[in-house]
């Protein structure tokens, strides 16, 4: 008989339910640790790399022949495969992380040309000034955001038409070029996420029960955190923004809007990928 991790990790998990879930309180709590258990794992590409940024900062030798970007951009590929290789990730979820990466990549090429931000070390893995491992930051949004919906198992109410998201996420995309010359959009494209994701109920599974949230409050969080993580990668000089060079200080708030707007494109994208499921079919 072959090991199979999925199938040992249910079972655990109902034999741990069975021994301490005695009522509603307990129950609060073992759903609580068990929806940080999930979150830490859908998390986990992000937060090698994450890990790999701070512990590079901190310990990699300045002296070193290879460059401590392009060590970053290696050990990067090396974590993405390995997930691949030990099937923590699925081949459809990859093609959303490649998608996204290059969209990233296209992004930060014209963002450090606009001087939005800058990379301050040097490294011979570059494109066009843009030192590689910068998409796999964009990737581990990409990786979160399809291996969440396949953890909790996703079901929606009043889930929008597709077409209509992929318009709004193409022109959340070209906002982020295009306000260097024309007036930024960015509140109309807010106004468009509640017009669209208003009413749009997803039911996530932490143990053994769907629960609802508004899909607009639970890309707010998700784009908050990333915004935390976004502060740890500007103080391990992954990156800087202008009044950094000097001395770091905390990320500016407003980025919280960049950042949703560009959850709304990584969802749209596993959207494609992964067809919606209503909650009716999840009870039927």
């Amino acid at each position: 008989m072959t090991f199979d991790p999925k199938i040992f990790l249910h079972e655990r998990r109902a034999a741990l339910h069975r021994r301490y879930v005695k009522g509603w309180k307990s129950q609060v709590v073992f759903e609580f640790i068990s929806f940080g258990i999930k979150q830490a794992w859908a998390c986990l590409f992000g937060g090698l790399m994450l890990a790999m940024l701070v512990g590079t900062y901190l310990f990699y030798p300045t002296d070193a022949a290879l460059a401590r970007y392009d060590f970053i951009t290696l050990m990067a590929v090396l974590i993405q495969a390995l997930m691949l290789l030990l099937r923590l990730e699925t081949w459809e979820e990859a093609k959303i992380i490649l998608i996204f990466h290059i969209v990233g990549t296209v992004m930060e090429i014209f963002k450090t040309h606009m001087g939005s931000w800058i990379y301050p070390e040097p490294s011979v893995l570059r494109i066009m000034g843009v030192p590689l491992f910068s998409g796999f930051m964009y990737a581990c949004v990409g990786s979160y955001m399809a291996r969440v919906w396949r953890i909790f198992d996703f079901r929606f109410d009043r889930f929008p038409a597709l077409k209509w998201q992929a318009g709004l996420a193409v022109l959340a995309y070209i906002n982020f070029f295009s306000h260097h010359y024309l007036p930024d959009i960015r509140w109309a494209l807010f106004a468009g996420v509640v017009l669209l994701y208003g009413r749009t109920v997803v039911w996530f599974k932490a143990d053994e029960t769907h629960r609802p949230m508004p899909l607009v409050i639970g890309l707010f969080l998700v784009a908050l955190f990333i915004w935390f993580a976004e502060n740890i990668g500007t103080f391990a000089r992954a990156w800087s923004y202008p009044g950094q060079e000097s001395g770091w200080h905390m990320v500016s708030p407003a980025k919280l809007g960049s950042w949703y707007l560009l959850m709304l494109i990584s969802f749209v994208l596993v959207a494609w990928v992964h067809a919606p499921k209503r909650r009716l079919a999840m009870e039927g």
